[in-house]
């Protein structure tokens, strides 16, 4: 468990998620040891899946321990992790959110 963020407040999780989006599709070219997200892009596959499988994990045992502080870091994690999956994959925010729409129209 990371060290948890402090003075978190409310934001706009569309304009996050995008601009999010936008910061990892500009780590393509990155170097891959100065930028993490360029480890993850371009990497073995099975890192990034493995770290997926790990964050979700770790949102799972904060809801266990109803601990609201330590769900929203690591949802944060799992969020950051699933737009690099994305990102890796071709699947943009814009066509996820119209995935997300058709499902409640």
């Amino acid at each position: 468990m990371g060290v948890r963020t402090a003075n978190v407040q409310d934001g706009d999780i569309g304009k996050t998620l995008e601009g999010l989006a936008d910061v990892i599709h500009g780590r393509w070219d990155a170097s891959s040891e100065a930028s993490y997200t360029a480890r993850l892009l371009n990497g073995e596959e099975d890192e990034l899946l493995k770290k997926r499988a790990e964050e979700a994990s770790e949102v799972i045992m904060a809801c266990k321990d109803r601990d609201h502080d330590h769900i929203r870091y690591e949802a944060g994690d799992l969020v950051y992790h699933l737009l690099v999956t994305l990102e890796r994959y071709g699947v943009t925010v814009p066509e996820l959110a119209g995935e997300l729409d058709a499902r409640h129209r």
